[in-house]
Order: structure tokens, then C-alpha cells, then sequence
């Protein structure tokens, strides 16, 4: 559920959990521009401290009637400003909920991905009701091995400001997971409820450098918690490895914020908060979000299709250097390139080539690889897609038939419904069907039964087994389902030997242990 990438910093995915884990839009009726507000805000503040520091300096002349009114102005400014923020928040905030998550997870010190330790875990984050029938948005990373979702809504506005609210059992309410985008680390969740607060996603956002906006969220468990902050960047890549573009903010954002929505002072959600940058632990200031626009898409795909269609032109693209282009010649020392044209795929066969610079795509300019991947991840299924290239000083523009894939599950992706935890042995287990199948390298028969991982926390006997093993046989007994395997397991006795069959990347071998 939490994701690490140590390069210089801590890529932390923020949700809030037992053991602490590093990783990986309202009208207000302003007559001001939203930077002219901000400006005028902050500019007022800083003439009201200065003329309360005059005032109070010996030898100065007392205050006259204009610096009367100049104050009164000042705060009848900052009043309104402070108001419209409030109603900013107002509205967005009942539709931000708390999630709470129990279910499996990788463990903290897991290794390679196909060894990985799975163990019991408990996930505190945060979703964003987006229509009253009770669909809610939030991280993949969230909701990740969940055997059980819960809501809590937010409690009503308080009478008094001291006044606790206590959590009713009507605000708690049970989610089932609709689909899941694990490389947008995007979930949509449905609850059975109805005319419940919400806030609509938008695809037509454009949002700016330097505009104030809010997150909102559970950070470290405290439910309706308010930062403030700008826009930092609005397209920024923090992992090179890792395609997708985030909207940077210094708003702050800390473990349990995940899944909650970044919002302007309109009350649009301009994105999803998902991870921040830290080197402690905790906020720096640092932090990014999903942008509305791809938020927007795999809504509209998880709730209509399950999963996420996106389409390929079997092409892959870097970015531009300038030691690039001088090595390669290239008319331009920016932008992005073809770097890889897949043999037999629909690049080819319109003619793309290795070394064409994109200018274009869909009418939209390509100035890096996010334009071109933001283009390419947006693009209908339905359609052809138009690009435009330079190839040495020639433009040149294709129509390339896009192909519509989904990304393919991995073994971690099973529900955990799925799994069968044997704890004589430490892994969880499944039976090997037909939609297993095709996750996994075994091709000499259709029985078996394949271990998911293994278990952490358990004091079980060495057996030697790996994630992806698919376990033929027991001493010579040919596996057919999961009840008989764990008959079988069960029936042994404390110091009995055990051989199992097992098939690994393709090969047969045996794995011999005494049973504990």
C-alpha cells in the first residue's frame, strides 16, 4: 500500500497506518481577480503591521483621521477575503470523507516484488464524494488488499466552536471497490447512499502557477483537517522512471491526506493528493496531486468499464537533451522523441520512425514527454489519433489507429477474497483457475494450486516456497484444488517430512522440510 523510491528524497504516499512505512471547482462573488485578491490581502496586512509598529514608535506623530479609515478599509479587506475562503471550504468539506482500510499489505521489509511478505494491516486516508449517489474517489494505494472499506462522513457543523462531535453509526458507512488504476494510483468506491454531498469533477480545468488552493483531508487520522497553500508547478516528474505528471503544491500534506482533493478557491478539485517528497517524515512543503483532467478520465472508466481503457500506438518517446540533440543532430534541443517503435505495431505500419520529433498531437502541442503522455492517456479509444513530427527539418504528420489495452494484473492484484492464508506454512495461497492462469509462467498442466505470497508474522517452517510457485504435488499426490491442500497439510504431523512439487519459471523441482 505504501510505495518507497529512495533516490534523494522519500517518496511517501500518504496514508496513515499502525506501522510507519516510507514509500513512493462555487462562485464567491469576488469583484477581484483571484491573484489580485491574494495580493491585496497580503499587501493590506503588511501596511496594517507596519502603521501599528509607526504608532507604537516613540517620537511619532499620533494617528489622524485618514489612518483611521486606512485601517478600517484594511480590515473590512482582509474580512472579506477571510470569508470567502471559509465559504470555499464550506462547500467542499462535507463531501470529503475519512476511509479506513483492513486488509493485507506488503510488510516493511519486503524485498523483490515476486517475494514480497504479505501481512494483516490497518490504512487510515481519504476520498472525495464526486456524485450525491454515493461514488467517491481516493488512491489505489488506499484501498490496496482491503478486505473491508468503511466511509465515515463528516459529522455536521458544530454549534459552538469548542463543541466535540462525536461520530454516529450513520456515518459509517460500508464501500465496495468499483475498479482500481494502480499506475495512476487512482480508485473510485461506491457506498449505498444517496443525495450526499458532493463535488463534481471537471475535465476544463486550466490551472495556474502560483494560485492559492486548499488540501483536504485525514492527515494522521485527524478527519476534516484544512492546508493552504499555491500551486508550485503544474506539471512536474518527480520520478523520470515513472510516466505520469503531478501538480505540485506547498499546501501541506501529510500521511492520511491520500486520496483527498486539492481544490481552488472557486471550489473545483483541481486534483487528487497522492504523495509528497520528504526527508523526515513529514510535510516540507513538498507535496503532489493527481491533475483533474486524468482524475476525471479513470472515473468515467472505472465506473463504466471496471478498469481503465487506455491506448497504445506502439511507440515509446523520451525527452529531448541538449547533449542529445548535439550527439544526434537534431534541429531542436527540446521537446520529445520516438526512442522505440514496436515491430508490427500501428507506429510502424503508418511510418513513424526511431529519431521523429513530436510537434503534435491531436492539435495539441508537444513541448516533453508529459504533453505526450498526458495526450496519449486522454485520447478516446473511438478515434484515430493525429500526430504531428519533424523528421531532420521536414514536418511530416500521420494518422495512427490507436490500440485499446488495460494494464495487466500481477499476482499482487488477486482480492484478497481469493486468498487462503496457511499458516502452517506462512503464504497465502489460491486455486489455479482460469483467470489465474494467465498471471503466472506454468504451462504443463491446469491443476495446481499457486502460492500469492507469503505471510509475515508467522512462526512457520522453512519450505522454501516463493511467490508464483505452483505447487503440483504432495509426496507424489497430484494437487487439484485448495481444500484438498490443505487437508493435506493439516493432516500432518510435527516432525513428519513433506515433499512438495513445485513448478518455478517453467521447471520442475522438489522442496523438502519437516513439518512443525
Amino acid at each position: 500500500m505504501l510505495v518507497a523510491r529512495d533516490i534523494q528524497w522519500n517518496f511517501t504516499c500518504n496514508d496513515s497506518r499502525e506501522k510507519h512505512r516510507k514509500v513512493s471547482p462555487l462562485s464567491l462573488g469576488l469583484h477581484m481577480t483571484k491573484l489580485h485578491w491574494i495580493k491585496c490581502g497580503i499587501a493590506s496586512l503588511l501596511v496594517s503591521l507596519s502603521a501599528h509598529a509607526q504608532s507604537a514608535t516613540p517620537h511619532q506623530s499620533p494617528p489622524t483621521a485618514a489612518d483611521g479609515i486606512h485601517t478600517a478599509a484594511t480590515s473590512s479587506l482582509l474580512r472579506e477575503l477571510d470569508s470567502s475562503l471559509q465559504r470555499v471550504v464550506a462547500r467542499v468539506a462535507p463531501a470529503v470523507v475519512q476511509i479506513t482500510v483492513n486488509g493485507y499489505g506488503p510488510s516493511e521489509d519486503q524485498g523483490h516484488k515476486e517475494t514480497a511478505k504479505i501481512a494483516r494491516q490497518h490504512a487510515i486516508g481519504t476520498g472525495i464524494i464526486v456524485d450525491p449517489d454515493g461514488y467517491i474517489m481516493t488512491n489505489a494505494h488506499v484501498v490496496e488488499g482491503a478486505q473491508r472499506i468503511r466511509v465515515i462522513l463528516p459529522p455536521p457543523p458544530a454549534d459552538s466552536e469548542l463543541e466535540l462531535q462525536p461520530i454516529h453509526a450513520q456515518q459509517i458507512l460500508d464501500a465496495r471497490l468499483v475498479g482500481i488504476h494502480k499506475q495512476s494510483d487512482l480508485a473510485l468506491l461506491k457506498v449505498d447512499a444517496t443525495h450526499l454531498p458532493s463535488v463534481p469533477l471537471r475535465s476544463d480545468l486550466r490551472v495556474r502557477q502560483g494560485e492559492l488552493v486548499f488540501a483536504i483531508g485525514s492527515p494522521e487520522g485527524l478527519q476534516g483537517t484544512v492546508t493552504m497553500g499555491v500551486v508550485s508547478s503544474i506539471a512536474r516528474e518527480p520520478d523520470p522512471d515513472d510516466p505520469m505528471v503531478y501538480i505540485q503544491t506547498d499546501a501541506a500534506i501529510n500521511p492520511g491526506n491520500s486520496g483527498g482533493p486539492l481544490v481552488d478557491i472557486d471550489g473545483n478539485v483541481v486534483g487528487i493528493n497522492t504523495m509528497m517528497l520528504s526527508k523526515g517524515g513529514g510535510s516540507e512543503g513538498l507535496g503532489f496531486a493527481i491533475p483533474s483532467t486524468i482524475v476525471n478520465f479513470d472515473y468515467e472508466n472505472l465506473r463504466k468499464y471496471g478498469h481503465v481503457q487506455r491506448v497504445t500506438i506502439g511507440a515509446r518517446t523520451q525527452n529531448i537533451t541538449p547533449t542529445m540533440a548535439k550527439a544526434l543532430g537534431l534541429s531542436r534541443s527540446w521537446g520529445a522523441i520516438i526512442s522505440d517503435i514496436n515491430a508490427g505495431g500501428a507506429a510502424e505500419a503508418t511510418g513513424l520512425q526511431i529519431d521523429d520529433i513530436v510537434l503534435g498531437v491531436d492539435g495539441r502541442p508537444i513541448l516533453g514527454l508529459p504533453d505526450f503522455i498526458a495526450a496519449l492517456y486522454l485520447h478516446p479509444a473511438d478515434r484515430v489519433l493525429r500526430i504531428e513530427v519533424l523528421r531532420g527539418a521536414s514536418p511530416m504528420s500521420f494518422n495512427v489507429p490507436v490500440v485499446v489495452y488495460h494494464d495487466k494484473e500481477e499476482l499482487s492484484d488477486i482480492p484478497v477474497v481469493q486468498k487462503n492464508l496457511v499458516r502452517r506454512l506462512g503464504i497465502f495461497v489460491t486455486d489455479l483457475d482460469e483467470k489465474i492462469r494467465p498471471l503466472v509462467h506454468g504451462d504443463r498442466s491446469d491443476a495446481g494450486v499457486l502460492v500469492v505470497a507469503q505471510a509475515a508474522g508467522f512462526s512457520a517452517v522453512d519450505t522454501g516456497l516463493e511467490a508464483g510457485d505452483i505447487i503440483r504435488a504432495i509426496d507424489h499426490t497430484p494437487m487439484q484444488s485448495i481444500s484438498q491442500f490443505l487437508t493435506m497439510i493439516h493432516a500432518f504431523q510435527s516432525g513428519d517430512p513433506v515433499v512438495l512439487q513445485i513448478e518455478r519459471n517453467g521447471k520442475l523441482q522438489y522442496l523438502a522440510f519437516e513439518m512443525e
